[in-house]
């Protein structure tokens, strides 16, 4: 099953959260560009939810959307846009850029949050204003085809913003936790899978995969394989990855697809620059139905990932799933593949 086919069917969506103000931290070598981190949100503030891929066609998951976010104690507030419909689009292009154009420019907007990801974000990329985003910076969330916003706006501003869920996402403790202590409490967190055994004498859920051990420091960047190779040779595309921790996931892709897209990495040069992996899930990714046999998962990123001697795991908790924290991009991180976590080294909102 394609992942935009699967992300209609389960009905997933996409959430980002507050305020502008930054401060420039460190150099992005490539741009002119300093890191800008955004305000941390707080009761009472207001998320703008946009839809700038997939449309949505049911009542339903826009009441959630809002139940979710209030539940945390933010007001909402919902782009103009976002119950318009061209194709399998909410909206027109230049509807759902401008509808993101405008929330970022909203100075009663503390944070930006997708609703629902899908296909369509790579359409918007030459329409966003970047000026306005990196003159107005705020928490930006979402995930799927989110990464193709994250990117963009990493390689044009400088923005940390949050692959992590949508605002339809199913928000359960796990992941409203991180959310919280990440955007809510400021922490630099280190994130780790769950250890939960249940009733089994070793823990068979959510276990993380050694591919190198080792600990490696650098910038996390990344997010969906398929939309972060999707949009590789454009200017949107980060053009620095010296020495940046790579992160990945994807859903319903055929396992040779796999193996074409870590093929496009290895081949763009990215893969000879990063100095870790780190693999989250790939959810209902399968052999498919060729008939002639197949490579495994492991055996595809073990391919790629073991020969460049660098620190990698997989199984993190990123990705199509309930249990999905929230990474932010372009933050430098510390890696320790032994242990399979990720720890932060700055704070990610201010």
């Amino acid at each position: 099953m394609q992942r935009r086919k699967f992300i209609q069917n389960i009905g997933i969506g996409s959430l980002a959260f507050p305020l502008a103000s930054f401060t420039q931290i460190d150099k992005i070598a490539h741009t002119n560009n300093s890191v800008i981190i955004p305000q941390g949100l707080k009761e009472g503030d207001t998320v703008g939810v946009v839809s700038p891929s997939s449309a949505i066609f049911e009542t339903e998951p826009y009441e959630i959307a809002k139940e979710n976010l209030e539940a945390m104690g933010l007001k909402v507030k919902f782009g103009k846009f976002v119950k318009s419909r061209y194709g399998h689009l909410a909206g027109t292009d230049e509807e759902r850029a401008g509808e993101l154009n405008e929330m970022f420019g909203d100075e009663n907007i503390q944070a930006v949050m997708a609703l629902r990801g899908g296909s369509g974000a790579a359409r918007i990329l030459d329409k966003l204003d970047y000026d306005t985003i990196k003159n107005n910076p705020k928490i930006f969330i979402g995930y799927s085809d989110i990464t193709a916003l994250h990117l963009a706006i990493y390689e044009k501003t400088g923005l940390v913003t949050f692959h992590g869920p949508l605002a339809v996402s199913t928000w359960n403790a796990f992941s409203f936790d991180y959310f919280k202590r990440l955007l809510f409490d400021k922490e630099k967190i280190t994130f780790t899978n769950p250890t939960d055994k249940g009733d089994n004498l070793v823990q068979i859920e959510n276990r993380i995969r050694t591919i190198r051990e080792g600990e490696a420091t650098g910038r996390l960047i990344g997010g969906n394989l398929s939309v972060l190779t999707g949009i590789m040779g454009s200017e949107y595309f980060p053009s620095d990855w010296e020495g940046n921790i790579i992160y990945l996931e994807d859903v319903g892709e055929q396992i040779y697809a796999v193996d074409r897209m870590m093929s496009q990495l290895q081949l763009g040069g990215v893969l000879d620059k990063i100095s870790g992996f780190v693999f989250g899930k790939c959810t209902s990714c399968n052999p498919g139905g060729s008939g002639y046999g197949s490579l495994t998962m492991e055996e595809v990123i073990d391919h790629y990932i073991k020969p460049l001697n660098i620190p990698a795991f997989s199984g993190a908790m990123i990705g199509h799933i309930d249990d999905n924290v929230t990474i932010p991009n372009g933050l430098k991180a510390k890696i320790n593949a032994t242990k399979g976590s990720i720890e932060l080294l700055k704070n990610p909102v201010k």
